[in-house]
């Protein structure tokens, strides 16, 4: 049902998809939606948990934000880390995360949106902190403040910029471990 949603969303907007036609491609009775997600912006909501989490409902540990951040042996090393999990995740999300970002004006898609901004910011800032206890961020980069340079950067919308540009994801992900590197870390080359 959820890759139906998420292919209905995409074609039909948050506005334009309708639960029937989420059962219909799902190949299940409408009931049977409503009676596993109630409600659209429920059903909106899992799709973010189902794009972020991956099909099988959990991160595998490969592209898990914090695979590799641990055990980095450089600043860069642990950004590069994040980076590789996070585009996995940015990937899977993107679709989803501008179909809710087009339908602002619904009080529920808005409600999905800052919800997943704020686990969202919660974990950047975690795995931020975890990092700048071993590699020091750049002199005078506030915590919070290196949270929102790494929500923009690291956010689907910069990464369809580019891959709709052209970029693969490789270069993508070169791209954003260097950036990332050059503007938090005290020492970018380490």
């Amino acid at each position: 049902m959820l890759r139906a949603a998420i292919e209905v969303f995409a074609e039909e907007g948050y506005v334009g998809a309708r639960m029937a036609d989420i059962a219909a491609r799902a190949g299940v009775a409408v009931q049977t939606v409503y009676f596993v997600f109630h409600t659209k912006p429920e059903l909106l909501q899992a799709c973010f948990d189902h794009a972020v989490l991956g099909p099988e409902g959990v991160v595998p540990p490969e592209q898990s934000l914090f695979s590799g951040v641990e055990t980095a042996r450089s600043g860069r090393a642990a950004l590069r880390a994040f980076v590789a999990g996070n585009t996995a995740i940015v990937e899977r999300v993107a679709t989803t995360d501008e179909v809710a970002r087009a339908a602002l004006h619904e009080p529920e898609a808005v409600a999905v949106v800052k919800n997943s901004e704020r686990l969202r910011r919660e974990g950047y800032r975690e795995m931020l902190a975890s990092i700048a206890e071993r590699f020091p961020l750049r002199t005078g980069l506030a915590l919070d403040e290196a949270t929102d340079v790494l929500l923009m950067y690291g956010s689907s919308a910069t990464y369809l910029a580019l891959v709709r540009a052209g970029w693969s994801r490789q270069q993508f992900e070169e791209w954003l471990t260097d950036t990332l590197a050059r503007t938090l870390l005290a020492r970018p080359g380490r």
